[in-house]
């Protein structure tokens, strides 16, 4: 087990925060997964990534740039997407060397699970 800190930013190691959702377990919010789907892209997790985007909205395939460093995850805002919602959104900013991301998720449960939707990018 890796003692390293999650990527998204959370005060747990990678394992028992992040980790979990990458090997299999369902995250229980919508900002579990945006946490987790940002970790991914950190660890260029494109499966993870696949596996957690809508199917009505998922690419063919996904091509992360290994040269991106992603540096911080910092959620601005929450709209639902708890245990009791069926849809919810994330504003975040995610940092990266060179500047940063403002975006507002969409997520969705699919079968009970959370899925990434689409996302709006903002100033």
């Amino acid at each position: 087990m890796t003692t390293r800190s999650c990527p998204c930013g959370l005060p747990a190691v990678y394992a028992e925060c992040c980790g979990r959702y990458h090997a299999g377990a369902a995250a229980p919010s919508a900002e579990a997964l945006m946490r987790s789907r940002y970790s991914a892209f950190v660890r260029l997790d494109a499966g993870y990534l696949l596996r957690t985007w809508h199917p009505r909205t998922r690419p063919g395939q996904l091509d992360l740039d290994p040269r991106m460093r992603w540096t911080g995850l910092e959620i601005l805002d929450t709209s639902d997407g708890s245990a009791f919602h069926s849809t919810g959104t994330v504003t975040f900013r995610a940092s990266y060397r060179g500047g940063s991301l403002h975006e507002r998720s969409r997520f969705e449960r699919v079968d009970g699970a959370w899925v990434y939707v689409d996302g709006e990018f903002l100033d």
